[in-house]
């Protein structure tokens, strides 16, 4: 409840944003083109989400007979959770990690790397599983579909915004904001702040699958182990020529944060800081 009311105020923070961004062009017409064009793309984008990952990644789909024990951990928790079963897919990498995706629980699929398969244990995959799972039945896509066609209207507007800065600005309410100096503040500034609150819902629908999927699979410790064995695996990774890699678009999705980086892409962060994930998953009891 309390990362849903979090989720809530920053999405109500996402839409302010967007609504002064409006007030700088002094009138909304523009606003709606743009919010019209962003909806447009990013529908397309959730209709589809599942299909444009899974290609992305090279994902295989598997049946019981090729992968019994990922199948077998996805029928228990179906079980206990009463969703609908996912595809269960495999994507060839030795970047231990894994995803899920699709529109709802009727159109959903989860995936798991080679790499995760090796490198984590039966119990540890299962509360991987349940996680991944937990976004499926919270409708996380969607949350993360409306915080980026939102943030992507944000970045639109002031992108616009350099254009008229460069060429004057609009002639319109822009000169009672502070005219040029306003606009380049609001080109410079929004897109960031946008980033930032869309990594800030993603963050904490983060630790809502966590809880989620500990409760569900009942063994919060596994997950606990499995996040701590995957953030070093990925810090230690180093890929093959053959891997496939990550992508910076859809590094949100995965478990941990497959991407590497130092202290300014830290501040950009697509996950919580699993030290106090683990913390919080050591602490609950059932």
């Amino acid at each position: 409840m309390k990362n849903m009311f979090k989720t809530t105020i920053l999405l109500a923070a996402l839409t302010g944003l967007l609504v002064l961004i409006g007030d700088y062009f002094g009138g909304t017409s523009g606003m709606i083109i743009a919010f019209a064009f962003a909806v447009i793309l990013n529908f397309g984008s959730y209709w589809y989400s599942d299909k444009i990952v899974l290609k992305m990644y090279k994902a295989k789909e598997v049946s019981p007979a090729e992968a019994p024990n990922l199948h077998r951990i996805v029928d228990g928790l179906v079980m206990k959770s009463g969703l609908p079963k996912p595809k269960v897919y495999i994507v060839e990498s030795g970047m231990p990690n894994a995803f899920a995706t699709g529109r709802d629980p009727k159109h959903a699929a989860v995936a798991a790397t080679t790499g995760i398969l090796e490198l984590l244990s039966y119990e540890e995959i299962e509360g991987v599983l349940a996680h991944e799972l937990a976004h499926v039945k919270n409708r996380d896509t969607l949350i993360s579909a409306i915080a980026a066609t939102l943030a992507g209207v944000v970045t639109m507007l002031a992108n616009m915004a350099q254009w008229a800065a460069i060429f004057g600005g609009f002639g319109g309410r822009d000169d009672d904001n502070g005219g040029i100096v306003g606009l380049i503040a609001m080109a410079i500034v929004a897109p960031i702040a946008a980033t930032l609150i869309q990594l800030a819902i993603s963050r904490s629908r983060e630790f809502a699958a966590d809880a989620e999927g500990a409760s569900m699979c009942r063994k919060p410790w596994a997950l606990a182990s499995a996040l701590e064995k995957l953030e070093d695996g990925n810090s230690h990774y180093k890929p093959s020529v053959s891997d496939v890699q990550a992508k910076e678009s859809s590094a949100h999705m995965f478990i941990v944060n497959p991407l590497k980086g130092g202290a300014i892409q830290s501040l950009f962060r697509t996950h919580p800081v699993t030290e106090e994930r683990v913390k919080r998953l050591r602490a609950m009891r059932f």
